[in-house]
């Protein structure tokens, strides 16, 4: 079992009302046996919704690790996803973690019940044995229904095993095809009052072999000077099969924050950069 969290935080514009969450469980993910996929879909999915993502945590399959970050999280408010352990395996805990956090247990939802069920007959393909739902085998897969108490179901158009939300948090299969569209249904059916608030925005342009220690006092200037722009540097220490500019040491200097706000403080980061020396290259 792998014994590591690993926190990746993510800018989201100041005045958002709600902050938004990703929360991927999987030794598999954090072993390197396979790359997640959720991370830049959610951030997809939220960026067509005029909406961005705060925070993401990776977890291992470990019961009290879960458990503890899903306390911290249902105690934030913020809108979570959460993704992987809800099947019915040995690895599978993410169900009880979600219960246990929220001090209450877990129930076969009678929705779930019904999905299930419907997917058991639909796969027997006409053979009773496999469509008796008292055989054990069946009855175990019953277990991918139990949620904690009050929760709501997701419905899953790829195989009609259903997730589940409670407490503004959203809990899918680790499976991406499944994944993605129960999280895009979640965002459409109970956050549609949240999109496209903010005329969020971001501009940027190359500072070839820029140095940031020469570049903070502007970046700190242009911030205090504008408020409620965000001044942000990416460096690079350069790729030659790229050529050109990203061929040698550079800089992505650049600005974020409400579009109506960025003009000034988009000339002022330009300007102030050529007064320090450098050559600035734009991105088309």
């Amino acid at each position: 079992m792998v014994d590591a969290v690993k926190t990746v935080s993510i800018d989201v514009p100041a005045s958002a009302a709600r902050r938004f969450g990703l929360i991927v469980i999987g030794d598999e993910i954090l072993s390197g046996r396979r790359q997640d996929k959720h991370l830049s879909k959610l951030i997809e999915l939220l960026t067509e919704r005029g909406l961005s993502l705060s925070w993401a945590r990776y977890v291992a399959d470990d019961p009290e690790q879960i458990t503890a970050i899903l306390k911290d999280s249902f105690a934030s408010g913020d809108v979570v996803f959460s993704t992987g352990g809800i099947g019915a395996t040995p690895d599978d805990h993410t169900r009880q973690c979600a219960a246990l956090a929220l001090g209450t247990k877990t129930e076969l939802h009678p929705t779930a019940r019904e999905l299930i069920a419907g997917r058991i007959q639909s796969t027997a393909e006409g053979d009773p044995i496999k469509a008796d739902l008292n055989t054990p085998e069946n009855q175990h897969r019953f277990k991918m229904g139990e949620f904690p108490l009050g929760s709501d179901i997701i419905p899953n158009p790829y195989n009609q095993i259903p997730g589940f939300r409670i407490k503004e948090h959203h809990f899918v299969p680790g499976f991406p095809v499944m994944a993605a569209p129960m999280m895009a249904w979640c965002l459409d059916t109970y956050y549609k009052d949240l999109f496209h608030q903010e005329n969020w925005a971001e501009q940027s342009f190359i500072v070839p072999k820029g140095v940031e220690s020469t570049l903070t006092p502007l970046m700190e200037r242009i911030e205090a000077n504008f408020p409620g722009v965000k001044v942000f540097s990416l460096p690079s220490v350069g790729d030659p099969s790229k050529g050109g500019v990203f061929a040698e040491r550079h800089i992505e200097l650049g600005i974020k924050g409400n579009a109506n706000l960025l003009d000034s403080a988009w000339n002022a980061l330009r300007t102030g950069t050529q007064e320090l020396g450098y050559e600035i290259h734009d991105l088309s």
